[in-house]
């Protein structure tokens, strides 16, 4: 009986994405979890593995076709046995007898909670982990008949069925040699998360959540933002003289979308301050060979990193999410920053986590082996996904100041242009000095120009005084 695969859902507010590469061809025969497609999808490249095993009877798609979820890419004939898709033999599961089938369809998607506003990007569920929350996606022989994720926590025991995880999670399952079966479930809509995964191992403790701090006042009326209409029609430019269309890529598209979206319903407002760089930047050059020896190119990013992750500490309302719907504030106790990274195929912000928590060497690290990523096109969707606050630093391209559109729906972003050496006076005497130029727009929903004048400042303040920024972690 054919089975037809179509493009599982990706997550919320994403509905199509971009076929890079097939990895199959007509005829072959695949095991279940075996590759099948890599997609670009909200800026990331993601692989989408087989939800089941069988011969591939025809390919619906090509490279660089765009595709609607739910629409069918390949056609599966049955067959009796299909080699793993990782290796080893896995007898075939009948749609009569496994949940994960409709009609040789995926069964749809269970109903999702609203997303809460605090989610800084928008969700961007892998297809497999979308697949596997489904019930369709690949599940490992540990995992499958394990529990059914969606009715919460265990007391006790596994769950039955699929378990809800993504593919990074499901990785560092394997590593710590963890049954995610067994794992209390915490993220959204029954998910295993990593820390979940951790937790199980019994090696580290959940972060507690701190107290939001003030709540909201009693009685508050929520007032839902303003649409702002529909954009009127563009003249023929034609009538003036000739004119070349080009359309957008699926990056260029989003990109456009999110940056609309950031700057309708955002009131931004910008405070521009400068940080006598001058003894952070002997540091760097006095360790740049150093750090090259230990792999490391030592650069101004990772400072400033930590200078914001710590500045946030004292400023919390600039590492939030404004829920205009609900009148709340929603504050994050934790610190996953933003930065900016520029490739070929348009601006991408990975995610680097616990800022606040990291030295200096393990963030530069971690710094330089994400952009790399990004810039080869290897980046997931985890990568660029939980962001609370965002660094866009220009300064290797030259200018004077800038001011960035915020990452829509964080509360603040901070810009950075490059460091020249300057004429200073101090002490009644003209010295020379390295001065940065730093912009810090923020939300004027959730703080006054004051707020951010003082958060600027706690920037400057620890960049201005890097021994101090070295001891604080």
């Amino acid at each position: 009986m054919p089975r037809p695969f179509a493009l599982p859902d990706l997550g919320e507010g994403l509905t199509e994405a971009e076929i890079v590469k097939v990895l199959v061809n007509e005829g072959d025969v695949i095991g279940e979890d075996a590759p099948l497609l890599e997609v670009e999808t909200d800026k990331a490249t993601v692989e989408i593995p087989s939800p089941f095993g069988g011969r591939v009877a025809s390919i619906h798609i090509q490279p660089g076709q765009t595709v609607k979820v739910g629409e069918v890419l390949i056609t599966f004939d049955d067959a009796a046995l299909a080699p793993s898709g990782r290796g080893g033999g896995a007898t075939l599961p009948k749609p009569e007898n496994d949940d994960r089938f409709q009609q040789g369809r995926p069964t749809p998607p269970p109903r999702r909670e609203p997303a809460a506003a605090g989610d800084v990007s928008p969700p961007s569920t892998t297809p497999a982990a979308a697949a596997a929350t489904r019930g369709s996606g690949p599940v490992s022989a540990a995992t499958r008949g394990s529990g059914d994720a969606s009715r919460g926590p265990a007391a006790a025991g596994a769950r039955v069925g699929p378990v809800p995880a993504t593919p990074a999670t499901r990785r560092l399952a394997r590593e710590l040699g963890v049954d995610l079966g067994t794992a209390r479930a915490t993220g959204p809509g029954g998910r295993v998360t990593d820390d979940d995964v951790r937790a199980a191992t019994g090696g580290a403790e959940r972060r507690p959540v701190a107290p939001a701090g003030q709540a909201p006042e009693r009685g508050a009326i929520a007032k839902p933002l303003r649409s702002v209409g529909v954009e009127p029609a563009l003249p023929r430019f034609e009538q003036w003289g000739p004119v070349e269309r080009q359309p957008l890529s699926h990056l260029r598209r989003t990109i456009a979308e999110r940056m609309t979206l950031s700057a309708t319903l955002i009131p931004h407002v910008t405070h521009f301050d400068r940080a006598d760089v001058t003894e952070l930047d002997a540091i760097i050059r006095r360790n740049v060979e150093p750090a090259r020896e230990r792999g490391l190119t030592l650069t101004l990013t990772s400072f400033l990193l930590k200078a914001a992750a710590l500045a946030l500490h004292e400023h919390p309302q600039f590492n939030a999410s404004l829920d205009p719907a609900a009148g709340e504030l929603i504050l994050k106790r934790y610190c996953h920053l933003g930065v900016a990274v520029a490739t070929e195929r348009g601006l991408i912000v990975p995610v680097i986590r616990d800022v606040d928590r990291k030295p200096l060497i393990e963030l530069q690290r971690e710094l330089a082996a994400l952009a790399q990523r990004v810039r080869e096109g290897k980046a997931t969707l985890d990568d660029l996904r939980g962001g609370t606050f965002t660094i866009t630093n220009i300064g290797a391209l030259g200018g004077t100041g800038a001011i960035p559109i915020i990452n829509y729906p964080e509360a603040a972003i901070l810009g950075v242009a490059r460091a020249r050496e300057e004429p200073v006076v101090q002490k009644g005497r003209i010295v020379p000095r390295t001065l940065l130029p730093i912009s810090l727009t923020f939300d004027h929903r959730v703080a006054d120009g004051a707020d951010g004048a003082r958060f600027a400042a706690a920037i400057v303040r620890r960049l201005e005084r890097p021994e101090q920024l070295l001891l604080e972690w």
